[in-house]
């Protein structure tokens, strides 16, 4: 697995180094599979393995195991951008590049990277949906600088042939270039920080929804399901006659606006909601698709972080720890989604199963290290 950390440099002083950096990186990774979520409980794990570490994972491990505060002085010196190029090249081995792949943008703010003054860390993750896996990501100091963040984000990723779906946040017109521009398509949320668009889509669908037989060229589908006391139907409306719009040259690519109308049923209560697109498609059912697929980074992903890895609460903070320890947790959640087990079984408990048993660690670790899709 240290081969992964190649190009990660290590800036400690020659001479005055106890412990090899991709070693203690690898003694990382495994504890946070193991259920590790503190820099204490990650050197107790690695304390309690350390036979194991050297006879199954190869480690030499010269002097041992770090003690927690070298570990977290060594993830605090390593160069994000190096850490974030390695997870990105790695990751881009394991996927399975898949037609039409649909690839979600969206960030996650980790609350417990607060420190004092200092604003917590925002982390920007690229999901795809197929995979089941985060295929890069990116750290910003503030929420805000999101919108900037995205365009750089995307240059690291392959999404030739993607559909690329993110936040009203990011419905700018320098991310639609940028998409376009790598050969992907786009489904953007539409809101406020687009007002005249926003209302000139806005009366669109209440024209076109009041009087179809004027709008023919409007092409829809929707979908219905049911379960856990829930009854969902969405229709999803997608309009290509956009010769109309002003503004459809100041977008790249820009192939038609989109509209969801949800109808949601829960305990006797009735809400209905409507949201709004810009997108590259002309397929309604694509643009359905992507609108849907969409939601799979907030539940797949940030929920999962939240409660399997316990994100929020972890209070690892100093230098550049918060932003490297985030990528620690993806990694982890990756190798342990592409693990496949005889009988399903849920994130939780592969995470779980790690921390007490050696043979299946080794497995999932070993699997992920060798896995090229």
């Amino acid at each position: 697995m240290t081969e992964y950390f190649e190009e990660i440099e290590d800036i400690r002083i020659t001479g005055k180094i106890k412990h090899d950096l991709k070693e203690t990186m690898v003694v990382v990774i495994c504890a946070v599979a193991g259920g590790s979520d503190s820099w204490e409980v990650i050197e107790d794990f690695a304390r309690v393995k350390l036979d194991w570490y050297r006879e199954v994972m190869n480690l030499r491990l010269e002097n041992g195991i770090p003690s927690h505060d070298t570990m977290q002085r060594i993830f605090g010196m390593i160069k994000r951008e190096q850490f974030e190029k390695c997870f990105s090249m790695w990751m881009s081995s394991i996927a399975q590049k898949s037609d039409r792949e649909i690839m979600s943008i969206d960030g996650k703010t980790l609350r417990g990277s607060k420190n004092g003054e200092k604003k917590p860390l925002h982390m920007i993750s690229a999901w795809a949906n197929a995979n089941q896996i985060v295929l890069g990501q990116m750290a910003t100091d503030e929420k805000s600088n999101e919108i900037t963040a995205v365009p750089e984000l995307l240059e690291t990723l392959d999404v030739e042939g993607c559909i690329v779906t993110a936040d009203a946040m990011n419905c700018q017109k320098l991310t639609t270039s940028k998409i376009v521009e790598q050969k992907a398509d786009y489904v953007l949320g539409l809101k406020d920080n687009h007002p005249l668009l926003r209302e000139d889509t806005e009366d669109y669908f209440f024209s076109a929804l009041q009087a179809p037989n004027f709008y023919p060229s409007l092409s829809s589908t929707r979908t219905f399901e049911k379960g856990h006391g829930r009854i969902e139907q969405r229709e999803y409306y997608l309009a290509t006659d956009i010769d109309w719009l002003e503004q459809k040259n100041d977008w790249a690519n820009l192939g038609g606006l989109g509209m969801v109308r949800s109808k949601i049923e829960k305990n006797g209560i009735t809400t209905e909601e409507k949201r709004y697109y810009i997108t590259s498609l002309t397929d309604v059912n694509l643009f359905a698709k992507a609108v849907r697929a969409h939601w799979g980074i907030k539940n797949s992903l940030h929920w999962c972080l939240d409660v399997v890895f316990n994100e929020d609460h972890i209070r690892m903070r100093k230098d550049h720890s918060a932003e490297n320890m985030a990528i620690v947790r993806h990694i982890v959640l990756n190798i342990l989604k592409i693990f496949p087990t005889p009988k399903k079984m849920n994130v939780s408990r592969k995470r779980q199963k790690c921390e007490y048993d050696h043979t299946f660690i080794a497995q999932v670790l070993s699997f992920a290290a060798n896995f090229h899709a």
